[in-house]
């Protein structure tokens, strides 16, 4: 029997969980059969919309996962799939009943006759027709193309860096927030002009944090001074 196809996510749909996200509760989705990268089916969590609403706006956060994607509302559902039918096992044949043993009386019969001789198979003829091969494989499948998948690094003039992943013509991860320690260890497992671009950002970083620290202690330590000079 067909599965009956689940509806996507309408104005309406979109208003309400507006709504319940900022009310502080995050509305459950689940995602249809046009959902990319995601079983059909599966259950998530609304957590964020982006703005302009259009294309992939939807941020949802899979239930399981720890990562936010962003989808269509297409993608989406807010009817609850039917639970899965079990087919039951069927019953245990149960085993026929044993024979009841039957008493053999041997009485010798006449001596069979002896075989008679197997005619010699006639030679192959020329224009005879050459055996069938084994039938043919069906040719394989072409398996579909996997999607590109483009991931973007990219700082800002305060050394804090972010990550975007682009898979084929979706974006599933904009601008999520990546520690500078975590970039400087994978570029040094990546080509030398890799890691060369990220030391230069995260030095220069380095350089402005510590000149604000020491202005920082400078108007301190004069703050604590006109401090000791009132209440001394």
């Amino acid at each position: 029997m067909a599965k009956a196809k689940q509806n996507s996510l309408s104005a309406e749909d979109i208003d309400q969980l507006r709504a319940e996200l900022a009310a502080g509760r995050p509305a459950a989705v689940w995602f249809t059969s046009a959902a990319v990268g995601v079983e059909a089916g599966r259950s998530g969590k609304v957590v964020a919309f982006t703005e302009p609403a259009e294309g992939d706006f939807i941020q949802v956060r899979p239930t399981g996962d720890k990562d936010d994607l962003s989808f269509s509302p297409a993608e989406l559902t807010v009817e609850k799939p039917a639970p899965r039918k079990r087919t039951p096992a069927p019953a245990p044949t149960p085993a026929p009943p044993a024979p009841a043993p039957v008493e053999h009386i041997y009485t010798p019969g006449p001596a069979p006759a002896p075989p008679k001789p197997k005619p010699a198979p006639a030679p192959a003829s020329a224009s005879a027709p050459a055996p069938a091969s084994a039938e043919r494989k069906p040719a394989p499948r072409k398996q579909a193309k996997p999607a590109e998948v483009t991931v973007t690094l990219a700082s800002s003039a305060d050394g804090e860096w972010t990550v975007d992943v682009q898979w084929g013509s979706k974006r599933t991860l904009k601008a999520a927030p990546v520690a500078a320690s975590a970039v400087a260890q994978a570029a040094k497992l990546l080509p030398a002009e890799v890691d060369e671009a990220v030391e230069s950002v995260l030095s220069a970083a380095r350089e402005r944090h510590l000149a604000r620290v020491e202005q920082l202690r400078a108007e301190l330590e004069a703050a604590q001074r006109a401090l000791d000079e009132l209440t001394g």
